[in-house]
């Protein structure tokens, strides 16, 4: 039975992909590239197996293989001695392997990609003669097209592992077709955890380092951040890695790399939990790590500038201060955020407490002496940063609201609409909840059939801010339009900048890849279903105490 999930999922505005995605070329210069990013790791694997050998040398082993090798060559002379059809005798299968054997000999690689570069690769099928079909101009064209990104499309992001397989899926999102599908996906070495847009390019010789581009960061269980090209169809290799495994030219580095995990100022040395692009200072972008520190790396050098150590439990959250570039919000399971000055590494940061392990940390977009965090329990909290202390325990909360009976584990805040806020938890449900003076109250609250919840996030642009991407444990990400509900529209028609929503009947819009069934058993639900008053949310406010058990 096979098994899939989305870890995480993250919008890219319109705008940024280029209109014709182009496919990877593997030439001279990119296996010069490749080479050089891969060559820690194959010098590991060739360490390992070193060891390994060195293991299997060892007094009393060795005589266990010479009868393998002796069987062996006993049962090539028996081969030789068999007769060969005559129809078989002109592929010379009794020197079959002579070839091989004879390169090796040569000392020919058969590392990683050892013997990529003995391939021999054509800029166009029609120099190579071992293709008889040619290249096809209306082929060529066709694919062209279905490569095409339109300026009025979104891009989607989502993490995701199936059968054990992890990869980065690109998702193209036709709004006024209510379309989505995938466009091309990406490989990972390992489980992905978090995943960051980034307008700057990165690791691309010839390319302006300030130019505006369309990169992805990718975390996973991996130390080593991994940075893409979402404009490159088919790569096989990333752009760059930030962490030990980009610092391949180092010999020192190399020679003194070691199995056990300790964090360091240069490098992650465990699972990468967060990421968090910085939007004014475009080459810097944040890292936060199980192994307890957060790090910030210059993206025009691939290096971490400096490492911060604010939290004594694993970091899960990250998020930069929407006015103040050079603050960062960061959330850990030790049950506290901290607020701290990337230019002051040595001060102690602002904190506050909360009661269970943090999940998520957002600012306030709409008001940035605001924050939000979530956690475990289901609660999410809500502070004024200038309040914050360097005491957690001594931190008092605007409001706190208690969400969900299980794990909050996504909550986006619309970026367009003040106080329309989403949340999505372990529990299977999404809800949606109006944040009005008093406090939040829910709008509506629904199951989309993806199973746990693990991602919601809204479009960034104005033209589909109603837009909820919603992703979950069954590996599927669906799209709902929330303007189409009629509680969403009663909360909100008047908050919407440019047009307000009407309210009329209007039919759900719900837009999925192969979800017809959920989708068809979901129309009509939420018009008198899924609209939920405020009655079962527990709000306190000012600190109060709750019941949180």
């Amino acid at each position: 039975m096979s098994s899939s999930m989305i870890t995480t999922t993250t919008w890219v505005p319109r705008g940024f992909a280029a209109p014709f995605p182009t496919k990877y070329t593997f030439d001279e210069e990119e296996f010069e590239r490749i080479a050089a990013l891969a060559k820690l790791q194959l010098d590991d694997a060739k360490e390992d197996l070193e060891e390994a050998q060195g293991t299997d040398a060892a007094p009393g082993k060795a005589s266990k293989k010479a009868p393998k090798k002796k069987e062996a060559a006993e049962e090539d002379d028996d081969a030789s001695d068999i007769e060969i059809d005559d129809d078989l005798k002109e592929y010379d299968l009794e020197h079959y392997d002579d070839d091989d054997e004879a390169e090796q000999g040569k000392g020919q690689s058969m590392g990683m990609f050892g013997n990529v570069k003995s391939l021999a690769y054509y800029d166009s099928n029609k120099d190579d003669p071992y293709i008889t079909m040619k290249d096809d101009h209306e082929d060529d064209e066709g694919d062209r097209e279905d490569l095409q990104i339109l300026a009025t499309d979104n891009l989607l992001l989502a993490a995701k592992i199936e059968d054990e397989l992890a990869h980065l899926e690109v998702y193209v999102y036709e709004d006024g077709a209510d379309n989505l599908y995938v466009h091309h996906d990406i490989m990972l070495p390992a489980i992905p955890l978090c995943v960051e847009w980034l307008d700057i390019p990165v690791g691309k010789p010839g390319v302006a380092k300030d130019s505006v581009a369309n990169f992805v960061a990718v975390g996973t269980f991996d130390p080593d951040i991994e940075i893409w090209d979402l404009d490159t169809v088919d790569c096989m290799y990333p752009n760059a890695i930030l962490g030990q495994g980009g610092n391949a030219e180092d010999e020192k580095k190399k020679k003194k790399r070691k199995k056990a995990k300790k964090a360091n100022d240069e490098y992650h040395v465990d699972a990468v939990l967060s990421l968090a692009a910085n939007r004014k200072h475009r080459n810097l972008l944040a890292s936060a790590s199980a192994d307890k520190t957060v790090k910030l790396w210059d993206l025009h050098t691939a290096k971490c500038a400096k490492s911060y150590t604010y939290h004594t439990d694993k970091v899960c959250s990250l998020a930069w201060h929407p006015v103040e570039s050079t603050v960062l919000l960061s959330g850990s399971y030790d049950r506290t955020a901290a607020i701290g000055d990337m230019r002051a590494p040595g001060e102690a940061p602002m904190k506050v407490g909360v009661e269970s392990d943090v999940e998520n940390v957002k600012w306030d977009p709409h008001d940035p002496n605001f924050f939000y965090v979530s956690t475990e329990r289901g609660i999410i909290h809500y502070f004024d940063a200038r309040s914050a202390t360097k005491d957690p325990a001594a931190s008092k909360t605007v409001w706190k609201l208690q969400a969900h009976d299980e794990s909050l584990s996504s909550f986006d805040l619309n970026p367009v609409i003040p106080g329309f806020m989403a949340t999505g938890s372990t529990d299977r449900t999404v809800k949606l909840w109006s944040i009005g003076p008093k406090g939040p109250s829910l709008v509506v609250s629904r199951d989309f059939d993806v199973g746990k919840v693990f991602s919601t996030a809204f479009a960034p642009d104005a033209q589909v801010a109603f837009r909820l991407a919603v992703a979950g444990s069954k590996g599927t990400v669906s799209i709902w339009d929330t303007s189409t509900n009629a509680g969403v529209r009663k909360a909100f028609a008047q908050r919407m900048p440019d047009k307000p929503v009407g309210e009329g009947e209007v039919e759900d819009r719900l837009v999925a890849v192969n979800d017809e069934e959920s989708s068809s058993s979901d129309e009509g639900e939420d018009e008198d279903e899924d609209d939920q008053s405020d009655d079962g949310a527990a709000i306190s406010h000012d600190g109060d105490s709750m019941d949180e058990d």
